[in-house]
């Protein structure tokens, strides 16, 4: 398996790993504790947080497919309301008791999370932080001691790197956030109406998006790719998933494979407990079906 190849498994059987602060029950509630009343609040500034108080459009630039009215709503106020090293130990707690449930205490006190714990962190720490904000504010933040939080650390660093890469290739691609949003729901990866829902673009920004992306050749109608559509959604894919694969020689292969295997039997378990559902706004496929390709 290539480097690159390897980077888009990874992110499959890490994603959901990091995922269980979005997707666990107490998720609003883990953020009302510190002052931040509501769902998009709490995800905002905790995904945010790591980056110190920025205003609302760093959080707009970095985050880049939510509507910006939406990112501004949520984060008025934000850093009167909480300290964001309060948030990021709330987000924290939150993943650490969310994965206590989830995954068992005869699973968190295994050798097998250790060492998966282990091999993801020194994926993460081989990360360059050059270009990409939202994650260089996460290497400054200290590694927890526990190995469940420890992988749940690396997880998130691993697939923040991504995420600015991500970013990267649309903006190359000229491809702003409402457009991404209709290509995923387009391309399958999730759905029109989900991102739509999920990011609140308006009904006249989504229609024009649209209109944009017809423009291009690349839709025909909103649940839609074109064959032209169909290869630049791969192009950017692709690229995203170069962009993800350097720190990966930090493991050999042997480790790599070994890492796949780990991850994929703990992704399993966090999905069996039945909160991450497919599709996402995230757009992650199950990593329990097979790759394509």
């Amino acid at each position: 398996m290539d480097d690159a190849r390897f980077a888009r498994a990874l992110w499959r059987v890490l994603e959901p790993l990091h995922a269980v602060v979005y997707f666990a029950p107490d998720a609003k509630t883990a953020f009302e504790e510190v002052g931040l009343r509501g769902f998009w609040r709490g995800y905002f500034a905790s995904r945010a947080a790591p980056m110190g108080p920025v205003p609302p459009e760093v959080v707009i630039a970095t985050f880049y497919n939510f509507a910006p009215d939406m990112v501004r709503w949520a984060m008025a106020d934000t850093w009167q309301r909480a300290d964001p090293a309060a948030v990021t130990a709330a987000r924290l707690r939150l993943a650490g008791r969310t994965l206590r449930r989830w995954l068992g205490e005869a699973v968190l006190g295994s050798p097998d999370l250790t060492e998966a714990a282990t091999l993801a962190r020194r994926i993460a720490e081989a990360a360059s932080p050059l270009g990409r904000p939202l994650f260089a504010g996460y290497t400054a933040l200290d590694w927890p001691d526990e190995p469940h939080l420890v992988l749940w650390h690396a997880a998130t660093l691993v697939r923040e790197h991504r995420g600015d890469g991500h970013v990267m290739v649309l903006a190359g691609e000229q491809v702003d956030g409402c457009e991404a949003n209709v290509l995923a729901g387009a391309s399958g990866a999730t759905t029109g109406d989900l991102q739509r829902a999920s990011r609140q673009w308006p009904d006249e920004e989504w229609q024009a998006a649209i209109e944009r992306l017809r423009r291009r050749g690349w839709v025909g109608d909103e649940s839609t790719l074109t064959p032209a559509g169909a290869g630049a959604k791969q192009r950017v894919e692709d690229r995203t998933d170069e962009l993800a694969a350097a720190p990966i020689a930090a493991l050999d292969d042997a480790e790599r494979r070994r890492l796949l295997d780990l991850l994929g039997r703990l992704s399993q378990a966090v999905l069996d407990a039945g909160e991450i559902t497919f599709p996402n706004p995230i757009g992650l496929p199950d990593p329990r079906e097979p790759i394509d390709g």
